[in-house]
């Protein structure tokens, strides 16, 4: 039987034409020259390469942010208006003897006011750290500590129902900017649109080496407090170059990111790619609603859309035809990042939007896209795609101190990626020991688990920490899933490995069903044996739980270690970006 692919029109003039020949060729100072660097050779800083270069040329007048409320009402941020804006956020933090290197924090929902910050934070060469506006106050004081904060964004409502009891507890917060009050609340508690109106709106950006610290994005770890990855303003360069080749950004397009800065996807590409590259971005303040969003892309005549799997998954769940109901034609390519994205999800793409999603895959230490499904290239649903032109990504046995590379197709191992993509990591704020863990000589662990095929397609298996030990099997949860799926009544599944005294560890399956369906006996059975046939008995789950909702991360993933800490009666370590339902 063929191996399942699809191919797309070539009906556009995309950046990457020629993927091999892009391999081949590439050249990062060459993409590097493509940027303008500071003036008078002072350095590379992501502002003045996401805003102030473009202020200064026919882009001035461009949309770079178009900002829609919860209201559906829209407002509109040209290039220039993010010059001045940033601007003034950063003279203002000059004001308030903020220094290079030192915390800017952010916690609100998607307002204007956290991507001027953002911006404005790089251009002072301080650190940028956003959080989610769903923390509670635990997790804030982590983050807010761990990270040495110096100064939090944050609307009044968050500040009385968060912060203010943090307060005795973060002796280094010296500021709390406001982004909704006209006046100050005394001298720690200021007023941000006072700040604001009384700052310059020019800002002079100092030197900035390429590898000064710009970013602080946390992760959460199985277990002990979240891990802080540090960037450097060097993460600019990858950003630009794959917004161009895998997010394929033109002159003119409009594009929309759903991630919120708060997880890395949202910093990286809702705010800093598109931006670099010249496009309008579109912001939606409210949270997934699928009538919503179908129709903001047909309003907004989105070109680019960035989503993740919960979302995808949630649309699948949602009984709506929306080509009959929505004009998309201006819709040209669908990405995916978070999760894994199963196969069942790319054909339903194909058939429900007219086109397949385009999976990729990266983390929070990669810093960018590092593997990617192309809109040139056959895609093949199910699997990460093909390394991005400039890095290199192998499978290998990984030991505590030897790493041992894997050139047979299919054979499973850890993914490994070989140092010197310009957005890797820097390291774990205050954890040097950790981030040590993550490297042996050349290459970086990624605590991935995947194969590669013959044709140089990346496939993932699971986290190295999630992979099942049953009967002398080795048992990756994306592979059970994948299968799970398949199923017609099923909308969500998530395996784990459940202790036996006798094989090890049997599967266990939490399946979500779909809408009106209820699970009985029956629909257990018929379940089980689908999965029999599809992944044979030693593999197939041997018991089935039926849930409403799956534990997630806001940004999308399944959180199996938690499945199977509630299942075994374990502690459940780090909760602090669970979803809220």
């Amino acid at each position: 039987m063929p191996e399942e692919s699809i191919v797309l029109p070539r009906d556009f003039s995309h950046n990457l034409a020629d993927y091999e020949s892009c391999r081949h060729t590439f050249d990062w100072q060459l993409e590097r020259s493509r940027l303008d660097g500071l003036p008078g050779n002072r350095g590379l800083n992501i502002s003045h390469e996401a805003v102030d270069r473009h202020a200064k040329t026919e882009l001035a007048d461009t949309i770079a942010i178009r900002w829609v409320g919860k209201d559906r009402s829209v407002k509109d941020f040209t290039y220039a208006d993010m010059h001045h804006l940033t601007s003034r956020f950063a003279n203002a933090l000059v004001e308030l003897g903020i220094q290079k290197g030192d915390k800017v924090f952010t916690l609100t929902g998607r307002i204007p006011e956290l991507y001027i910050a953002a911006l404005g934070t790089f251009k002072t060469t301080a650190v940028f750290s956003p959080l989610f506006s769903v923390f509670g106050p635990e997790p804030i004081f982590q983050r807010l500590s761990r990270g040495d904060g110096k100064i939090l964004v944050t609307t009044r409502a968050l500040y009385e129902k968060r912060i203010k009891a943090l307060m005795d507890r973060l002796p280094l917060l010296r500021f709390i900017l406001l982004t909704d009050e006209e006046a100050d609340i005394d001298e720690k508690v200021l007023s941000l649109p006072r700040l604001m109106e009384e700052a310059y709106d020019d800002f002079f950006i100092p030197a900035t080496d390429p590898e000064d610290p710009a970013l602080l994005h946390f992760t959460s770890g199985t277990t002990g407090m979240p891990k802080g990855a540090l960037h450097v303003h060097n993460a600019v360069l990858m950003h630009y170059v794959t917004g161009k080749y895998v997010l394929d950004f033109h002159r003119g397009d409009i594009f929309w990111c759903t991630a919120d800065p708060g997880w890395v996807t949202g910093t990286s590409y809702g705010i800093i790619a598109p931006l670099v590259c010249g496009v309008t971005s579109v912001i939606d303040e409210e949270e997934f609603d699928a009538a919503r969003w179908y129709s903001i892309l047909e309003e907004q005549k989105v070109n680019i859309w960035y989503t993740a799997p919960t979302a995808i998954r949630r649309l699948m769940r949602v009984n709506l035809a929306p080509l009959e109901k929505y004009d998309l034609k201006s819709l040209r390519l669908i990405c995916s990042v978070g999760e894994p994205l199963h196969a069942d999800a790319v054909r339903w793409a194909e058939k429900t939007l007219g086109m397949p999603i385009l999976d990729n895959w990266w983390q929070t230490e990669t810093g960018g896209i590092m593997i990617a499904n192309y809109a040139t290239l056959k895609i093949k649903p199910g699997s990460m795609g093909r390394p991005l032109p400039g890095t290199e990504a192998a499978i290998a046995n990984v030991t505590e101190t030897s790493i041992q590379i894997i050139d047979e197709p299919g054979k499973q191992g850890q993914l490994v990626l070989k140092k010197g993509w310009p957005s890797m990591f820097r390291g774990y704020l205050h954890d040097e020991e950790r981030y040590n863990k993550c490297l042996r000589g050349e290459w970086y662990i990624t605590g991935d688990l995947a194969k590669i095929d013959a044709d140089g397609y990346f496939w993932f298996v699971g986290r190295a920490d999630d992979i099942i030990k049953t009967s002398g099997h080795m048992v990756g949860p994306f592979e059970v899933e994948s299968v799970l799926m398949e199923h017609p009544e099923v909308a969500e599944a998530a395996i784990i490995g459940k202790p036996d005294p006798v094989i090890g560890e049997i599967v266990k399956a939490f399946i979500v069903l779909k809408a009106g369906l209820s699970g009985d006996e029956n629909t257990q059975m018929d379940i089980i044996g689908f999965a029999r046939k599809k992944l044979g008995p030693a593999v197939a789950p041997k018991e089935i739980a039926f849930v409403t909702e799956l534990p997630k991360t806001k940004s999308g993933k399944i959180l199996r270690r938690l499945l199977k800490a509630r299942e075994l009666g374990l502690p459940e370590g780090d909760v602090s970006t669970l979803e809220q339902s």
